[in-house]
């Protein structure tokens, strides 16, 4: 957080509630003596430990790790946080008691942007949460969907192709290419089959919310005052509720003219209705529109769910291509030895398959080494323990604000051989194998337990796609010129983004 938010914070506090927050620091403290808590720094009166934590909160939480131990307390104002850092306390909190865990730490403005918690991401633990995160799972998610998807995909990045070819010998951005081609591919798969828009109307329409969803997705990451000090919320002291609030307005007006065009669509055509194929916004509308005991949905549950799907697809997903693009074009040998093995198994004139991924072994080793590196979600999603209970010997009381780093976690060289080295290799040796589940505790980029990443298994595939058909349809070569050069600097987020957008220059064989 900012030093000028900081002086904000302090101002308001001292002229408007300082009483109050002593008061209520003072009866914290004595619930503290009740039990033990884990370590940590001390704080001041009032604003805790904000003050020392900086803009790259992953890197000053590894630091504090190195201090405190593998599970430390922060007071961050009002609000207890809990940080993990081992593989021992993460299994305590997402296998042991995972049950217990399952609950999210929901901040401010992420209420507003899921409709008040409706999404799979943010719902709380509970009836509501297993029913929607089912229906994805069943008609978007699963083995068979996804391959009966395949064809969306393939046409979107044939497309890509396209303008890659089109700009041979020119620096392009690299991130603006994914980010646009995975918002086509999502939308795509989520309601591109029966939409009846031409494709000028559709592009724009994916344009304005690719850039709707990425502003959102900066937003949530962002450092909140009324996520401190609920009792300030009223104030929105930095005016990023009310920034929301326009964001979600106008992702609300997007989704609602995607939703009406389809309603328009099947009751211009309803006799033809049964001849079209079922896609997601049809079957979410269907559960809207016809309500069980069991399955039951409203529209704003709808535009949340959308928004899981979109934000999942797009904004993670196409990060994750970033970072492996500017890998590789830092490591040519890497890159050399990628192509080889696509021109092997694929062929020099031939184009790539999903079916060719399975045969890819280094490119999904190099996939893994940069979800090891640059995990997408650096702390992972919050969670928030429903009960008070006991990790590692210390009590965690309920409502407790719990953080995985799984960013420290994952360049731990007590954990990992030449930790800040890129060595996809180390994912090819007998020992060195592991799949996304989680089940080490010590890799985890779409976290473990029943909260872990339910579109895994779509996210790995599109990754995968979309790398392979980059690599294998042109060669590339980093940009030379000062302006443009690229660097491996990250910028903490709740997606952890490349500092500055990736540039570099597709060339034809």
């Amino acid at each position: 957080m900012e030093k000028v938010e900081f002086a904000l914070i302090s101002a308001v506090l001292a002229a408007v509630l300082t009483f109050y927050m002593l008061r209520r620091d003072k009866k914290l403290k004595t619930s503290d003596a009740s039990g033990n808590l884990p370590p940590g720094p001390r704080g001041i009166p009032i604003l805790g430990n904000l003050p020392f934590l900086g803009s790259e909160l992953h890197v000053c939480l590894k630091e504090l790790a190195d201090a405190h131990g593998p599970i430390f307390s922060l007071r961050l104002g009002a609000k207890l946080c809990v940080v993990l850092t081992s593989p021992e306390t993460v299994k305590g909190v997402l296998k042991d008691q995972d049950a217990i865990f399952a609950n999210r730490d929901v901040p401010a403005t992420a209420i507003i942007s899921s409709y008040g918690g409706k999404n799979i991401a943010w719902a709380p633990n509970g009836p509501y949460w297993r029913m929607i995160r089912k229906v994805t799972v069943r008609e978007l998610l699963c083995p068979a969907t996804i391959s009966d998807l395949y064809v969306l995909r393939k046409a979107e990045l044939e497309k890509m192709v396209d303008k890659l070819r089109s700009s041979a010998g020119k620096p392009i951005n690299v991130r603006d290419l994914v980010h646009t081609t995975t918002m086509s591919m999502t939308t795509e798969m989520l309601w591109g089959g029966m939409t009846a828009q031409d494709g000028a109307h559709r592009e724009a329409l994916e344009r304005e919310l690719l850039h709707v969803v990425e502003s959102l997705v900066e937003l949530l990451g962002m450092p909140n005052i009324s996520d401190f000090y609920p009792a300030l919320a009223w104030l929105d002291l930095q005016g990023r509720v009310k920034r929301m609030r326009k964001l979600s307005s106008w992702l609300g007006r997007i989704l609602d003219s995607i939703t009406g065009e389809r309603l328009n669509s099947v009751k211009r055509g309803e006799e033809k209705k049964q001849e079209k194929k079922r896609d997601f916004l049809q079957v979410l509308l269907d559960i809207v529109e016809n309500p069980t005991a069991q399955v039951a949905l409203d529209m704003d549950g709808m535009k949340a769910l959308l928004l899981d799907m979109i934000s999942g697809g797009t904004d993670t997903t196409s990060t994750t291509m970033e970072w492996a693009m500017a890998e590789l074009l830092h490591h040519p040998e890497k890159m050399k030895r990628v192509k080889e093995e696509i021109a092997a198994v694929v062929g020099e004139d031939v184009g790539i398959e999903e079916a060719h991924l399975h045969r890819l072994t280094y490119l999904d080793a190099v996939v893994k080494e940069v979800l090891r590196l640059h995990p997408v979600l650096p702390l992972m999603m919050p969670h928030s323990p429903s009960s008070t209970c006991t990790i590692a010997g210390y009590r965690i009381p309920k409502g407790t604000k719990v953080l995985i780093n799984v960013w420290a976690i994952q360049r731990d060289p007590s954990l990992w051989e030449d930790a800040l080295e890129f060595r996809p290799e180390r994912f090819l040796c007998e020992e060195g194998r592991m799949d996304y589940s989680g089940s080490t505790f010590r890799y985890l980029p779409f976290g473990a337990g029943r909260r872990r990443c339910a579109g895994t298994l779509l996210g790995e595939r599109m990754v995968m796609f979309t790398l392979a058909t980059l690599l294998h349809a042109v060669n590339w070569s980093p940009v030379k010129d000062e302006a443009h050069a690229d660097d491996l600097k990250e910028t903490f987020g709740l997606v952890m983004r490349k500092e500055k957008p990736l540039v570099a220059i597709p060339y034809l064989f």
